[in-house]
């Protein structure tokens, strides 16, 4: 029997180009997306041994437990577990069962791409399980088509690269593959960054399958104002990129803030009054930009601030009944090991 296996994927924010990354759009026209992870996780521990595959999720609080060759019935429990053991037993013979327990640093609906960052996780555990090689590429497609074509959850492709493969990163996504950037930023730069922005957890229902429904629909129905505000963003994300790698966070935040205008143009959800309260508090008192860090509706967001004001952007926002949360960068994406005896 192996010992126990413990693997963990990043979380991550996307600073531009977060919609284009999501079908048709960038299968008819490229997708782009500027994103970073944090040192926030997603884990999955498996425990080898038994006759039955078990799969508990703590943040969830749900479990199943079905035997080693028994189908899988999809009905909404823990349905994205089930389809990476489902393409891994459809490929390799599982001799016993297996335990996983799966839980997350961020709660559901952050907006931070958990979900992904889970089977991400759940991807590499399993392959350290079964000896095989871990490619971020392979890995990353691998749970993209797990969720979004095996299982059928809608949402984009940004995520599960994040993920796999950490760090800053510009990612390109076209008819004939994705192309994965890595940005090599001063340290100084990154410290920066992490100075100036403030992260809250503002909350909300957040339905993101809706919104990118709404979106989808938009995009395939030509609306003007929609598929606009997708070009728009995309452009905006190659300018992002510059005014990164330049450290003019002056102009990055300008962005940012053009990067929200556009974004609520995209579909109806995206915002609310109450997301937008928070936002226009924030720059009342020195943020420049910013955004929410997922589809919208609710979740986290965060603020590139003037870096004599960010402190007081955080007070506001406690005030305001937001959470704050720090984050700093990491470079690292999806690892697993053995876990020592």
């Amino acid at each position: 029997m192996l010992p126990m296996i413990r693997a963990r994927a990043p979380l991550r924010i996307s600073f531009g180009g977060g919609g284009t990354d999501v079908p048709p759009y960038c299968d008819e026209r490229g997708g782009v997306v500027l994103s970073a992870t944090i040192n926030r996780y997603a884990y999955a521990t498996l425990v080898p041994g038994g006759e039955t595959i078990n799969v508990q999720s703590l943040d969830y609080d749900a479990s199943i437990s079905y035997g080693i060759d028994e189908s899988f019935v999809f009905d909404g429990q823990l349905d994205l577990a089930k389809g990476v053991i489902d393409h891994f037993r459809n490929r390799y013979t599982f001799k016993e069962g297996m335990s996983i327990l799966l839980h997350n640093d961020a709660p559901p609906g952050s907006g931070l791409g958990s979900s992904s960052a889970i089977t991400v996780a759940l991807i590499a555990a399993l392959l350290e399980y079964l000896r095989l090689p871990k490619d971020p590429y392979d890995i990353a497609e691998t749970a993209y088509r797990i969720e979004r074509i095996d299982v059928g959850q809608v949402g984009g492709k940004q995520d599960q690269y994040a993920a796999a493969f950490g760090g800053f990163n510009f990612i390109e996504f076209n008819p004939d593959g994705t192309l994965v950037n890595p940005l090599r930023l001063k340290d100084e730069t990154i410290f920066e960054l992490e100075y100036r922005l403030v992260f809250a957890f503002v909350g909300g229902k957040r339905v993101f399958s809706d919104i990118l429904d709404k979106q989808v629909q938009n995009f395939k129905e030509k609306k003007l104002s929609a598929v606009d505000a997708m070009d728009a963003i995309k452009a905006l994300a190659f300018d992002m990129k510059k005014a990164l790698l330049t450290s003019n966070f002056d102009e990055l935040a300008r962005l940012l803030d053009e990067g929200w205008v556009q974004k609520k143009r995209m579909a109806e959800g995206i915002t609310n009054p109450s997301i937008d309260a928070v936002y226009e508090l924030a720059k009342a008192s020195g943020a420049q930009g910013g955004k929410i860090t997922g589809a919208g509706g609710g979740g986290f967001m965060f603020f590139l601030c003037e870096p004599q004001r960010a402190h007081v952007v955080q007070e506001a926002l406690r005030e305001h009944g937001a959470q704050i949360v720090n984050f700093t960068f990491v470079e690292d994406g999806v690892r697993a090991w053995m876990v020592p005896a």
